[in-house]
């Protein structure tokens, strides 16, 4: 008769496969979580940037007081800019921000008139020189 060896070393087929399928089923279960990251990003980069704007308005019209006293004006454009897609080479809202703002998800459309496109949807913002708001219909 013959013995076999019970100190055989290594995984079977079986206890490979189990293993695979729960490294599956936990990489399924944690991709809804990166998906909302990646989505969360986006949004804090335009709220980042039109609290910027927002503030960059304000301080314009509060250094117009100090210069030139009340009533105090907001400025007629946020750049000189063309109409053009911000990136490295066109920056936009650099009449109220130093360093203008140099991302390509940014569009300046008109005078009073901005887009940003997050990859899924399009917002637009709209500047009132008027009363110096920033808003967008369609963003908070």
């Amino acid at each position: 008769m013959m013995s076999v060896r019970k100190n055989s070393k290594g995984f079977t087929l079986i206890e490979l496969v189990l293993v695979i399928t729960i490294l599956g089923i936990l990489a399924v279960a944690a991709l809804p979580s990166f998906i909302n990251v990646s989505t969360q990003a986006r949004q804090a980069s335009r709220d980042g940037v039109t609290g910027a704007v927002r503030s960059g308005i304000a301080l314009f019209r509060a250094n117009d007081l100090v210069v030139n006293g009340p009533p105090g004006i907001y400025p007629t454009t946020l750049d000189s800019a063309s109409n053009a897609v911000a990136g490295p080479a066109n920056l936009i809202f650099t009449n109220i921000l130093s360093q203008g703002v140099a991302d390509n998800r940014w569009t300046r459309v008109s005078d009073t008139s901005y887009t940003y496109n997050d990859g899924t949807s399009t917002f637009t913002y709209t500047y009132a020189p008027a009363s110096g708001s920033f808003v967008s219909p369609t963003a908070p």
